[in-house]
């Protein structure tokens, strides 16, 4: 009885890492997205084109993960409306988007709480000396509030995402 329960533990565990390690289908050079979704609670990253969904990613977070980005150093995560406004391919992170946070809003919350809002929110790849993890990464939330995707998906980003196109980032 305890081997068929470990065997089937062990087949769990091997179809659960498959599908984590799994890379999806290559999304389509010559399409254009114009709007990012990002829904935090369930760890995906959605991209549109003329309103059609073209393709989801899994991400991971920020470290501290429920609540929006409040002040510096939180390990929050943003919620709310902004819009990519940088991109440098020549990142610690690999390569990286820029969000455009802090809003006017979030400025004045942090200003109330006597604290700075903080800053360099980056939709970006893998750091640089730790690129083998892979799709491991997304086993934890392990960024200090970007949103991290495989150094392969950020270029498919990178390639189709141009500066100005909105974020919306949700709980």
């Amino acid at each position: 009885m305890k081997g068929k329960i470990l065997l089937l533990a062990l087949i769990v565990i091997s179809g659960s890492l498959f599908l984590l390690l799994k890379p999806g289908q290559p999304l389509d050079k010559s399409v254009v997205i114009d709007k990012i979704v990002v829904e935090k609670g369930k760890r995906k990253l959605h991209i549109y084109s003329k309103g059609q969904l073209m393709k989801t990613y899994r991400i991971s977070i920020g470290r501290n993960p429920k609540g929006a980005k409040e002040v510096e150093g939180d390990r929050k995560t943003p919620e709310g409306l902004y819009y990519i406004n940088d991109k440098n391919p020549n990142s610690g992170y690999y390569k990286n988007l820029g969000i455009s946070y802090p809003n006017k809003h979030d400025i004045e919350h942090a200003a109330k709480l006597g604290k700075k809002p903080g800053g360099l929110i980056k939709i970006h790849g893998l750091n640089n000396k730790r690129a083998w993890f892979g799709r491991l990464h997304l086993l934890k939330d392990w960024t200090f509030g970007c949103i991290a995707l495989t150094n392969r998906e950020i270029d498919e980003l990178y390639a189709t995402v141009k500066i100005g196109t909105p974020i919306e980032i949700k709980p």
